[in-house]
């Protein structure tokens, strides 16, 4: 198999709003916010016409990304035995993504993300974790990982406990590891876990550039060319209107982004740039063929409504 994702499986349900809604329930446009009470997140769908449900979560989006490209794919990922577990599987299963997880009934629903599309195509989430966010070392299959080239991890999975055992696990048994920091909320949340991962334990790290800021505290973008170059490890940093760069060791690469697109709705962008970038790098592209790659699936992705294509 060429990569295995593993991530949270959430179920993502798409509704458009103006942006009195997004101040009115306090949240922070364009940023992702953890809801750990069901009644709350029930409470504010309720007010909501939904445009879309879909199978969801970040690296399981760029899995599926990668399956579309012809990559033999495959997701590790917690989901209860409820009617939206089910329908998480069957999506993957379309897509031609093998699901490593046996789904069972647990104390906890699916997870569910509400994806709130603005006006100006800026996404806000409001996520429910439930099951997903429990995932722990025995979700985890070691022989499918060892029979992978690459395993591809997200920030949003990451927490202290058994997230954690999971994570060390995956990477222990892993041939390559590539990671996404996901949100800027996560890296603030684990600023020394994620730098230790960055230094010590990927082989490849995607980030925008706000997330890589905070990571290393930079002043301007400078300090991060600097990191970049002194890890020596593959550092891929999207810059929205600036388009993306490739840092590994003095090799530096960038690349813009389309012109005229246009832009519907920006879920899911970074998840099918990084899916592009992988697909260039499992098969042996160059850097640019890489990059160019992520852009062009990322530019297909913002055209329309929700985090696949």
């Amino acid at each position: 198999m060429k990569i295995l994702g593993i991530g949270n499986a959430i179920v993502d349900v798409i509704c458009k709003v103006d942006e009195d809604f997004i101040n009115h329930n306090g949240l922070t446009k364009g940023t992702m916010k953890l809801i750990f009470d069901d009644g709350e997140f029930n409470k504010m769908l309720a007010s909501l016409k939904i445009e879309k449900t879909i199978s969801g979560g970040s690296v399981a989006n760029s899995i599926v990304g990668l399956s579309q490209l012809g990559n033999k794919v495959g997701f590790i990922g917690k989901v209860s035995d409820d009617e939206l577990g089910s329908k998480y599987e069957d999506g993957l299963k379309s897509e031609k993504v093998e699901y490593f997880y046996s789904k069972k009934k647990e104390e906890l629903p699916t997870g569910t993300c509400l994806i709130l599309v603005t006006p100006d195509s800026e996404r806000t989430m409001c996520t429910y974790l439930g099951t997903a966010g429990k995932i722990n070392e025995n979700d985890v299959n070691t022989e499918v990982i060892k029979q992978s080239e690459m395993i591809f991890l997200e920030g949003y999975l990451w927490d202290e406990g058994e997230p954690k055992k999971a994570f060390e696990k995956a990477i222990n048994s892993a041939n390559k590891v590539a990671m996404s920091l996901s949100d800027q909320f996560c890296v603030d949340r684990h600023k020394s876990h994620f730098l230790d991962l960055v230094k010590n334990k990927l082989d490849i790290t995607f980030a925008n550039e706000q997330e890589m800021m905070s990571l290393i505290d930079a002043k301007d973008f400078k300090d991060v060319i600097n990191f970049g170059k002194n890890l020596k490890k593959l550092l891929v940093i999207t810059r929205g209107e600036k388009g993306a760069i490739s840092i590994n060791g003095e090799e530096i690469v960038e690349n813009g982004i389309e012109k005229n697109l246009n832009v519907t709705d920006l879920t899911g962008a970074g998840d099918l740039f990084a899916a592009g970038f992988l697909h260039g790098n499992l098969n042996n592209l160059s850097i640019t063929e890489s990059l160019n790659k992520g852009r062009e699936m990322s530019s297909r992705v913002i055209q329309q409504i929700g985090a696949r294509l």
